[in-house]
Protein backbone atom coordinates (compact mmCIF):
# COMPACT_ATOMS: atom_id res chain seq x y z
CA UNK A 1 0.00 0.00 0.00
CA UNK A 2 2.02 3.10 -1.37
CA UNK A 3 -0.88 5.92 -2.14
CA UNK A 4 -4.65 6.33 -1.90
CA UNK A 5 -6.89 8.69 -2.32
CA UNK A 6 -10.06 10.07 -0.31
CA UNK A 7 -13.12 8.35 0.76
CA UNK A 8 -16.26 8.03 -0.82
CA UNK A 9 -14.72 10.37 -4.26
CA UNK A 10 -17.28 10.30 -7.13
CA UNK A 11 -15.91 9.89 -10.62
CA UNK A 12 -17.87 10.34 -14.36
CA UNK A 13 -17.10 7.35 -16.45
CA UNK A 14 -13.41 9.29 -17.53
CA UNK A 15 -12.61 8.26 -13.68
CA UNK A 16 -12.64 12.26 -13.03
CA UNK A 17 -13.18 13.67 -9.76
CA UNK A 18 -16.45 15.64 -9.81
CA UNK A 19 -17.33 15.97 -6.23
CA UNK A 20 -15.80 18.29 -3.22
CA UNK A 21 -16.17 17.59 0.34
CA UNK A 22 -19.58 19.10 0.91
CA UNK A 23 -20.92 16.62 -1.02
CA UNK A 24 -18.88 13.57 -0.26
CA UNK A 25 -18.72 14.58 4.16
CA UNK A 26 -22.31 16.20 4.02
CA UNK A 27 -23.54 13.50 6.64
CA UNK A 28 -21.16 15.02 9.28
CA UNK A 29 -20.73 18.72 8.61
CA UNK A 30 -23.19 20.37 10.07
CA UNK A 31 -24.96 22.78 7.29
CA UNK A 32 -27.97 23.63 6.79
CA UNK A 33 -29.98 20.36 4.49
CA UNK A 34 -30.55 22.63 1.70
CA UNK A 35 -27.34 24.34 1.21
CA UNK A 36 -26.56 24.08 -2.46
CA UNK A 37 -22.23 22.73 -2.36
CA UNK A 38 -19.91 25.23 -3.51
CA UNK A 39 -16.89 23.50 -4.81
CA UNK A 40 -13.83 23.12 -7.02
CA UNK A 41 -13.41 19.20 -6.65
CA UNK A 42 -11.19 19.77 -3.14
CA UNK A 43 -10.74 16.75 -1.10
CA UNK A 44 -9.50 13.03 -1.99
CA UNK A 45 -5.25 14.18 -1.72
CA UNK A 46 -3.23 11.54 -2.41
CA UNK A 47 -1.69 9.71 1.02
CA UNK A 48 2.10 8.88 0.40
CA UNK A 49 3.61 6.32 2.21
CA UNK A 50 7.64 7.64 1.97
CA UNK A 51 10.57 4.67 1.55
CA UNK A 52 13.74 7.11 1.21
CA UNK A 53 13.74 9.28 3.66
CA UNK A 54 12.29 6.76 6.85
CA UNK A 55 15.27 4.21 5.50
CA UNK A 56 17.59 7.48 6.12
CA UNK A 57 16.95 7.48 9.83
CA UNK A 58 16.60 3.78 10.27
CA UNK A 59 12.54 3.79 10.93
CA UNK A 60 11.05 0.59 10.84
CA UNK A 61 7.52 1.70 10.68
CA UNK A 62 5.37 3.47 8.06
CA UNK A 63 5.67 7.15 7.21
CA UNK A 64 2.97 8.89 4.79
CA UNK A 65 2.57 11.99 3.33
CA UNK A 66 -0.99 13.93 3.09
CA UNK A 67 -0.19 15.92 0.44
CA UNK A 68 -2.62 18.68 0.46
CA UNK A 69 -1.14 20.25 -2.32
CA UNK A 70 -3.49 18.33 -4.43
CA UNK A 71 -6.52 21.10 -3.65
CA UNK A 72 -7.47 23.29 -6.14
CA UNK A 73 -5.75 26.45 -5.17
CA UNK A 74 -3.10 24.09 -3.49
CA UNK A 75 -3.23 24.22 0.43
CA UNK A 76 -5.47 22.58 2.28
CA UNK A 77 -7.69 25.42 3.28
CA UNK A 78 -9.77 24.37 0.21
CA UNK A 79 -11.36 21.84 2.08
CA UNK A 80 -12.86 24.55 5.01
CA UNK A 81 -13.14 27.58 2.70
CA UNK A 82 -15.94 24.82 0.85
CA UNK A 83 -17.76 24.62 3.62
CA UNK A 84 -17.50 27.71 4.64
CA UNK A 85 -18.54 29.27 1.71
CA UNK A 86 -21.18 26.93 0.88
CA UNK A 87 -22.81 27.81 4.71
CA UNK A 88 -22.50 31.49 4.10
CA UNK A 89 -24.09 31.36 0.52
CA UNK A 90 -26.77 29.54 2.19
CA UNK A 91 -27.72 32.31 4.56
CA UNK A 92 -27.77 35.19 1.69
CA UNK A 93 -24.12 36.53 2.66
CA UNK A 94 -22.87 38.42 -0.08
CA UNK A 95 -18.98 38.62 0.94
CA UNK A 96 -16.41 37.23 2.85
CA UNK A 97 -13.10 39.28 4.27
CA UNK A 98 -10.16 37.19 5.76
CA UNK A 99 -6.46 37.84 7.39
CA UNK A 100 -4.19 35.72 5.53
CA UNK A 101 -0.06 35.04 5.42
CA UNK A 102 -1.39 33.70 1.84
CA UNK A 103 -3.33 30.51 1.31
CA UNK A 104 -6.60 31.67 3.18
CA UNK A 105 -6.32 34.78 0.45
CA UNK A 106 -6.14 32.14 -2.27
CA UNK A 107 -9.03 29.93 -0.71
CA UNK A 108 -11.20 32.54 -0.14
CA UNK A 109 -10.84 34.37 -3.26
CA UNK A 110 -11.63 31.53 -5.59
CA UNK A 111 -14.44 30.16 -3.49
CA UNK A 112 -15.95 33.31 -3.34
CA UNK A 113 -15.64 34.02 -7.21
CA UNK A 114 -16.87 30.06 -7.16
CA UNK A 115 -20.05 31.99 -4.75
CA UNK A 116 -20.60 34.89 -7.12
CA UNK A 117 -19.29 36.91 -3.81
CA UNK A 118 -17.35 39.15 -2.85
CA UNK A 119 -13.78 38.72 -1.25
CA UNK A 120 -11.79 41.32 0.50
CA UNK A 121 -8.34 39.89 2.15
CA UNK A 122 -6.11 41.68 4.32
CA UNK A 123 -1.96 40.16 3.67
CA UNK A 124 0.98 41.64 5.62
CA UNK A 125 3.47 43.97 3.48
CA UNK A 126 5.74 42.20 1.85
CA UNK A 127 5.52 39.03 3.75
CA UNK A 128 3.14 36.97 1.47
CA UNK A 129 4.86 34.91 -1.33
CA UNK A 130 4.04 36.21 -4.78
CA UNK A 131 2.64 32.85 -5.63
CA UNK A 132 0.12 33.18 -3.36
CA UNK A 133 -0.75 36.80 -3.69
CA UNK A 134 -1.32 36.01 -7.43
CA UNK A 135 -3.95 33.61 -6.60
CA UNK A 136 -6.15 36.01 -5.01
CA UNK A 137 -5.86 38.88 -7.35
CA UNK A 138 -6.20 36.48 -9.88
CA UNK A 139 -10.12 35.07 -8.18
CA UNK A 140 -10.93 38.83 -8.25
CA UNK A 141 -10.68 39.33 -4.55
CA UNK A 142 -9.86 42.98 -3.30
CA UNK A 143 -6.84 42.48 -1.75
CA UNK A 144 -5.01 45.34 0.54
CA UNK A 145 -1.50 45.15 2.04
CA UNK A 146 -1.18 46.51 5.72
CA UNK A 147 1.98 47.66 7.64
CA UNK A 148 1.47 45.15 10.08
CA UNK A 149 1.56 41.08 10.75
CA UNK A 150 -1.20 38.82 10.29
CA UNK A 151 -2.11 39.27 13.60
CA UNK A 152 -2.63 42.84 12.94
CA UNK A 153 -4.74 41.73 9.84
CA UNK A 154 -6.94 39.36 12.02
CA UNK A 155 -7.72 42.11 14.94
CA UNK A 156 -8.80 44.56 11.65
CA UNK A 157 -11.11 41.68 10.36
CA UNK A 158 -12.92 41.02 13.29
CA UNK A 159 -13.58 44.40 14.47
CA UNK A 160 -15.09 45.45 10.63
CA UNK A 161 -17.16 42.18 10.52
CA UNK A 162 -18.89 43.72 14.09
CA UNK A 163 -19.71 46.61 12.19
CA UNK A 164 -20.19 45.50 7.97
CA UNK A 165 -22.18 42.49 6.38
CA UNK A 166 -19.06 40.32 6.31
CA UNK A 167 -18.42 36.85 6.89
CA UNK A 168 -14.97 35.99 8.31
CA UNK A 169 -13.94 32.99 6.58
CA UNK A 170 -10.64 32.67 8.68
CA UNK A 171 -10.47 29.62 11.13
CA UNK A 172 -11.98 31.61 14.00
CA UNK A 173 -15.27 30.46 11.42
CA UNK A 174 -16.52 27.03 12.84
CA UNK A 175 -16.85 25.90 9.38
CA UNK A 176 -13.95 26.09 8.10
CA UNK A 177 -12.44 24.01 10.54
CA UNK A 178 -15.62 21.49 10.21
CA UNK A 179 -14.84 21.36 6.10
CA UNK A 180 -10.81 20.75 7.34
CA UNK A 181 -11.60 17.60 9.61
CA UNK A 182 -12.69 15.75 6.76
CA UNK A 183 -9.01 14.93 6.17
CA UNK A 184 -9.28 12.64 9.18
CA UNK A 185 -12.33 10.52 7.53
CA UNK A 186 -9.59 10.28 4.18
CA UNK A 187 -6.99 9.14 6.15
CA UNK A 188 -8.47 6.58 8.35
CA UNK A 189 -10.63 5.29 5.53
CA UNK A 190 -7.79 4.51 3.29
CA UNK A 191 -5.62 2.94 5.96
CA UNK A 192 -8.26 0.94 7.93
CA UNK A 193 -7.76 2.87 10.71
CA UNK A 194 -6.38 6.30 12.45
CA UNK A 195 -2.10 6.43 12.23
CA UNK A 196 -0.60 6.22 15.39
CA UNK A 197 0.94 9.63 15.53
CA UNK A 198 -0.36 12.64 13.22
CA UNK A 199 2.24 15.48 13.04
CA UNK A 200 0.81 18.67 11.19
CA UNK A 201 3.04 22.49 10.79
CA UNK A 202 1.01 25.05 13.31
CA UNK A 203 0.26 28.78 12.87
CA UNK A 204 -3.12 29.60 13.58
CA UNK A 205 -3.52 26.42 14.83
CA UNK A 206 -6.76 25.59 13.32
CA UNK A 207 -5.83 22.56 11.15
CA UNK A 208 -4.38 20.93 13.88
CA UNK A 209 -7.84 21.37 16.28
CA UNK A 210 -9.59 20.38 13.04
CA UNK A 211 -8.20 17.13 12.46
CA UNK A 212 -8.72 16.07 16.19
CA UNK A 213 -12.34 16.70 15.60
CA UNK A 214 -12.51 14.33 12.63
CA UNK A 215 -10.43 11.82 14.75
CA UNK A 216 -12.62 12.03 17.45
CA UNK A 217 -15.70 11.87 15.85
CA UNK A 218 -14.64 8.13 14.08
CA UNK A 219 -14.22 7.38 17.52
CA UNK A 220 -17.01 8.39 18.85
CA UNK A 221 -15.24 10.30 21.74
CA UNK A 222 -16.11 13.96 22.46
CA UNK A 223 -13.48 16.71 22.67
CA UNK A 224 -13.84 19.99 24.53
CA UNK A 225 -11.69 21.61 21.25
CA UNK A 226 -14.73 21.28 19.01
CA UNK A 227 -15.60 24.89 18.65
CA UNK A 228 -18.95 23.71 17.04
CA UNK A 229 -20.68 22.03 19.51
CA UNK A 230 -18.31 22.94 22.38
CA UNK A 231 -17.46 19.57 23.49
CA UNK A 232 -21.46 18.92 23.73
CA UNK A 233 -21.15 16.00 21.64
CA UNK A 234 -23.30 12.73 21.96
CA UNK A 235 -20.32 11.09 23.36
CA UNK A 236 -18.67 13.14 25.71
CA UNK A 237 -15.95 11.67 27.61
CA UNK A 238 -12.25 11.92 26.84
CA UNK A 239 -10.40 8.76 25.79
CA UNK A 240 -7.44 8.59 23.07
CA UNK A 241 -8.67 5.35 22.04
CA UNK A 242 -8.32 5.06 18.11
CA UNK A 243 -7.28 8.38 17.75
CA UNK A 244 -3.52 9.62 17.00
CA UNK A 245 -1.06 11.44 19.10
CA UNK A 246 -1.07 14.81 17.57
CA UNK A 247 1.91 16.58 16.96
CA UNK A 248 2.14 20.03 15.81
CA UNK A 249 5.81 22.00 14.91
CA UNK A 250 6.03 25.49 14.73
CA UNK A 251 9.45 27.56 13.45
CA UNK A 252 11.54 28.71 16.01
CA UNK A 253 11.01 32.81 15.09
CA UNK A 254 7.51 32.16 15.56
CA UNK A 255 6.38 29.62 18.00
CA UNK A 256 4.09 30.56 21.14
CA UNK A 257 3.33 27.67 21.99
CA UNK A 258 6.97 26.86 22.84
CA UNK A 259 7.02 30.30 24.70
CA UNK A 260 3.58 29.99 26.72
CA UNK A 261 2.28 33.03 25.36
CA UNK A 262 1.66 35.27 22.03
CA UNK A 263 4.98 36.26 19.93
CA UNK A 264 4.69 40.04 19.22
CA UNK A 265 7.31 39.98 16.25
CA UNK A 266 7.13 36.75 14.76
CA UNK A 267 9.92 36.04 11.80
CA UNK A 268 10.25 33.07 9.71
CA UNK A 269 10.80 31.76 6.07
CA UNK A 270 7.87 29.45 6.44
CA UNK A 271 5.64 32.39 5.96
CA UNK A 272 2.75 30.63 6.13
CA UNK A 273 3.12 29.26 9.82
CA UNK A 274 4.32 33.13 10.30
CA UNK A 275 1.56 33.90 13.00
CA UNK A 276 2.48 34.71 16.77
CA UNK A 277 -1.00 35.15 18.04
CA UNK A 278 -2.72 31.73 16.89
CA UNK A 279 -6.39 32.56 16.58
CA UNK A 280 -6.71 28.53 17.94
CA UNK A 281 -5.09 29.13 20.86
CA UNK A 282 -6.98 27.07 23.24
CA UNK A 283 -8.35 24.46 21.03
CA UNK A 284 -4.67 23.53 20.27
CA UNK A 285 -3.51 22.76 23.81
CA UNK A 286 -6.75 21.10 24.28
CA UNK A 287 -5.91 18.73 21.41
CA UNK A 288 -2.02 18.11 22.83
CA UNK A 289 -3.73 17.54 26.47
CA UNK A 290 -5.84 14.71 25.29
CA UNK A 291 -4.01 13.29 22.36
CA UNK A 292 -1.15 13.32 24.33
CA UNK A 293 0.95 14.66 22.03
CA UNK A 294 3.58 17.40 21.81
CA UNK A 295 4.53 20.91 20.23
CA UNK A 296 7.99 21.14 18.78
CA UNK A 297 10.01 24.40 17.33
CA UNK A 298 12.76 24.04 14.52
CA UNK A 299 14.64 26.41 13.20
CA UNK A 300 14.53 27.86 9.39
CA UNK A 301 16.94 25.45 8.24
CA UNK A 302 16.04 22.61 9.61
CA UNK A 303 12.82 23.30 7.73
CA UNK A 304 14.29 24.21 4.51
CA UNK A 305 16.43 20.59 4.68
CA UNK A 306 13.39 18.96 4.99
CA UNK A 307 11.28 20.33 1.99
CA UNK A 308 14.89 19.85 -0.43
CA UNK A 309 15.14 16.46 0.84
CA UNK A 310 11.55 15.54 0.41
CA UNK A 311 11.31 17.05 -3.29
CA UNK A 312 14.82 15.11 -3.72
CA UNK A 313 13.94 11.95 -2.48
CA UNK A 314 10.80 11.37 -2.60
CA UNK A 315 9.48 13.54 -5.72
CA UNK A 316 7.03 15.44 -3.24
CA UNK A 317 7.82 19.24 -3.34
CA UNK A 318 5.47 20.97 -0.28
CA UNK A 319 5.97 25.01 0.31
CA UNK A 320 8.50 25.63 3.65
CA UNK A 321 5.91 25.72 5.92
CA UNK A 322 4.16 22.32 4.84
CA UNK A 323 8.05 20.55 5.66
CA UNK A 324 7.60 21.38 9.34
CA UNK A 325 5.69 18.41 9.87
CA UNK A 326 8.19 16.54 8.39
CA UNK A 327 11.37 18.26 9.70
CA UNK A 328 9.79 17.32 13.46
CA UNK A 329 8.92 13.71 12.49
CA UNK A 330 12.66 13.05 11.17
CA UNK A 331 13.96 15.21 14.44
CA UNK A 332 11.78 12.99 17.00
CA UNK A 333 12.35 9.78 14.90
CA UNK A 334 15.89 10.19 15.48
CA UNK A 335 15.62 10.83 19.22
CA UNK A 336 13.60 7.97 19.98
CA UNK A 337 10.43 10.35 20.75
CA UNK A 338 8.46 8.43 18.25
CA UNK A 339 8.30 4.28 19.10
CA UNK A 340 9.41 1.75 16.46
CA UNK A 341 7.15 0.14 14.36
CA UNK A 342 4.62 3.43 14.28
CA UNK A 343 2.35 4.32 11.64
CA UNK A 344 2.98 7.77 11.14
CA UNK A 345 1.12 10.69 9.65
CA UNK A 346 2.55 13.88 8.16
CA UNK A 347 -0.19 16.92 6.46
CA UNK A 348 1.85 18.70 3.97
CA UNK A 349 -0.61 21.60 3.65
CA UNK A 350 0.76 23.28 0.55
CA UNK A 351 2.32 23.09 -2.96
CA UNK A 352 5.89 23.82 -3.40
CA UNK A 353 4.89 26.15 -6.08
CA UNK A 354 2.91 28.45 -3.57
CA UNK A 355 6.72 30.16 -2.84
CA UNK A 356 8.81 28.77 -5.47
CA UNK A 357 11.63 31.78 -4.67
CA UNK A 358 12.60 30.36 -1.40
CA UNK A 359 13.78 27.04 -2.70
CA UNK A 360 15.45 29.14 -5.80
CA UNK A 361 17.26 31.67 -3.63
CA UNK A 362 18.23 28.86 -1.09
CA UNK A 363 20.35 26.63 -3.36
CA UNK A 364 20.17 27.01 -7.26
CA UNK A 365 21.13 24.35 -9.17
CA UNK A 366 20.89 26.11 -12.65
CA UNK A 367 23.88 25.33 -14.78
CA UNK A 368 24.53 27.82 -17.76
CA UNK A 369 26.28 26.53 -20.70
CA UNK A 370 28.08 27.54 -23.81
CA UNK A 371 25.45 25.20 -26.10
CA UNK A 372 27.53 22.91 -27.30
CA UNK A 373 26.80 19.00 -27.08
CA UNK A 374 30.79 18.47 -25.32
CA UNK A 375 29.53 20.89 -22.38
CA UNK A 376 26.54 19.72 -21.71
CA UNK A 377 28.07 16.16 -22.12
CA UNK A 378 30.63 16.77 -19.33
CA UNK A 379 27.79 18.11 -16.70
CA UNK A 380 26.10 14.88 -17.13
CA UNK A 381 29.31 12.75 -16.70
CA UNK A 382 30.22 14.81 -13.74
CA UNK A 383 26.72 13.96 -12.24
CA UNK A 384 26.11 9.85 -13.31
Amino acid sequence: MTEHGGADSRCDAGGLRTSGVVERFRAVLPLPAAAAAVSLGEGATPLLRLQRLPAAVGFDGELYVKFEGANPTGSFKDRGMAVAVTEAQARGAGAVICASTGNTSAAAAAYAARAGMRAFVLIPEGKVALGKLAQAVAYGAVVAQIRGNFDDGMRLVRELAERLPLTVVNSINPYRLQGQKTVAYEIVSALGRAPDYHALPVGNAGNITAHWIGYSELAGVGTAACLHCGGNCRFARQCVDGRPQMLGYQAAGSAPFMRGAPVAQPETVATAIRIGDPQSWQPAWIVQRESGGWFGELSDQEILAAQRQLAATEGVFCEPASAASVAGVLRDLRAGRIVRGATVVCTLTGHGLKDPDVILSAEPRIHVLDGSATALQRLIEQRL
